[in-house]
């Protein structure tokens, strides 16, 4: 991606430069924990689009910052900069960049706690793959994501069954972490009763994110595992599994993500 970078710089292609640049921000430099490297590329990117006024550029590049902004935690310029992608790719019929969008506009709705507005996009991201004929894995990565929000929007009639079972058929070697943290997290937020299993289910997802480099992914691991422990009322676990969190987060150069985490660990340790 690099090469085709240079290559694209070389013969004065701005559409081509943007497109891979944006790729390597969002798709490799963020998802392997290179978030400032990452964000660096898509900001420079937006800067580009902005002297143009070529919408396929304007949508990639605002798409590719959203992710960026996410991945660092500045949640809402992601949801400005996502919004600004799925006008564009909506207005230049950019299928691939508009899956990205909603999917990840999806997962920045229910970290800010909208989880209806999670349910739309994850609904999107996962018709506008089914449409096109894309990737199965990927509808049921957004369809585990849909049930995670239903589930916190308080619609708790999800078929259990089924949603492990989309775990079970994943082809997507990056989403086995992802789809595992989600199941645990529905397990988590169900009833107490699930307890165990979704300590199973994120367990497997820190193996897996572990072993496919998902750096980031991997403190969103911890960061939910400390919740749990916390629902167990082992406070000594959950601080330690925040702490993982907090040391990845900052490698990782997810600034936000580690503002929360500690604001979540102070908090344990005052009612201790």
């Amino acid at each position: 991606m690099e090469r085709a970078a240079d290559i694209n710089m070389a013969a004065n292609s701005i559409w081509g430069a943007v497109l891979t640049k944006c790729f390597l921000a969002g798709q490799v430099f963020c998802m392997h924990g290179k978030i400032p490297l990452g964000y660096r590329i898509s900001e420079d990117s937006v800067r580009t689009a902005k002297e143009t006024d070529d919408i396929l550029i304007k949508a990639v590049a605002h798409t590719a910052h959203g992710m960026s902004n996410y991945f660092r935690g500045f949640l809402q310029e992601a949801k400005r900069h996502f919004l600004e992608g799925v006008k564009f790719c909506e207005r230049s019929n950019h299928v691939g960049w508009s899956l990205l969008a909603h999917h990840h506009l999806a997962e920045t709705y229910f970290e800010i706690g909208e989880y209806q507005e999670s349910i739309v996009h994850y609904d999107k991201a996962a018709s506008l793959y089914e449409q096109n004929k894309m990737s199965p894995s990927t509808v049921n990565l957004n369809r585990i994501g849909m049930a995670k929000a239903k589930v916190m929007n308080n619609e708790k009639s999800v078929d259990l069954d089924v949603l492990c079972s989309y775990v079970h058929e994943n082809k997507v070697k990056r989403f086995n972490g992802v789809m595992s943290r989600y199941i645990g997290e529905i397990y988590l937020n169900l009833d107490d009763q699930y307890l165990s299993d979704a300590d199973d289910w994120l367990e497997k997802a820190i193996e897996a994110d572990k072993t496919n480099g998902m750096m980031f992914h991997v403190g969103q691991d911890y960061a939910l595992y400390a919740e749990l422990f916390k629902r167990k009322g082992d406070q000594s676990k959950a601080k330690e599994n925040l702490a993982k969190a907090i040391e990845i987060y900052k490698d990782c150069g997810a600034d936000g993500w580690v503002e929360k985490a500690e604001k979540d660990l102070a908090e344990l340790s005052t009612s201790d």
